[in-house]
């Protein structure tokens, strides 16, 4: 006997995309922007980056208002300059799955009831 293999589904590139869809990429699209914001600024303060530079002084204005909401849940940890700042792990964390679940309910909003479907 054979083992029994079954093929994925056939998808066509240039099928339309539905507006759920396209409202779901680009609510991770934002959301990934932010968390990659977040994870250089992560990066930034754990290598004692000097805060007086451009480039860190840039990505520290920028995420800092996204932060408010986190800071004094836990204390961070400091070490010959280098913080480990987990208010940004908790924050990125915590977007991540309201990323998740605005995707997820877009998408499920965005669904067509059939006829005859369990609303019916």
């Amino acid at each position: 006997m054979q083992p029994v293999v079954s093929n994925p589904p056939v998808v066509d590139p240039n099928a339309p995309v539905s507006p759920a869809d396209r409202i779901a990429r680009m609510v991770y699209l934002v959301f990934g922007v932010l968390e990659a914001l977040l994870v250089i600024r992560f990066i930034l303060k754990l290598l004692a980056a000097n805060p007086d530079a451009g480039f860190s002084s840039f990505i520290y204005s920028i995420t800092q208002p996204f932060l408010v909401l986190f800071q004094g849940v836990f204390p961070d940890a400091f070490t010959r300059g280098s913080v480990l700042e987990v208010s940004t792990l908790l924050a990125i964390l915590v977007y991540a799955l309201l990323a998740w679940g605005i995707a997820s309910f877009v998408r499920l909003a965005g669904r067509r009831q059939t006829p005859g479907g369990p609303l019916a």
